[in-house]
């Protein structure tokens, strides 16, 4: 089952530059403030800034249910992998490819 979009990742230069501005946009403090992921909730939603990234730009993430399968699903219709399934502690799930249309899909299994 997809679950639509719950995560987004901005890749960024400074960190603590990157945290106070979003600290300000989104008018919350972090939930996670480490050197490599800090985290913020808004609603329903993180949204992260990470200091690199294998996908290379802003990736919004669907969390879904199988990582395996949804993988599959985008690989088979012509997505070409950017991260296969890799663990990022937790237990959680993270995977990413890119469409024919140069879109990144990313996916989270939590």
């Amino acid at each position: 089952m997809n679950q639509g979009i719950k995560t987004v990742l901005y890749p960024v230069k400074d960190m603590a530059q990157s945290k106070a501005l979003f600290t300000k946009l989104l008018a919350v403090e972090p939930y996670v403030d480490s050197p490599y992921y800090i985290g913020f909730k808004v609603n329903n939603q993180d949204i992260g800034l990470v200091p690199n990234n294998p996908e290379d730009g802003l990736t919004a993430f669907f969390h879904v249910d199988n990582i395996k399968s949804s993988l599959e699903i985008l690989v088979d219709g012509g997505a070409e992998m950017i991260r296969n399934i890799t663990d990022v502690g937790g237990g959680k799930l993270v995977a990413s490819a890119k469409d024919s249309n140069n879109n990144i899909i990313g996916l989270i299994q939590i």
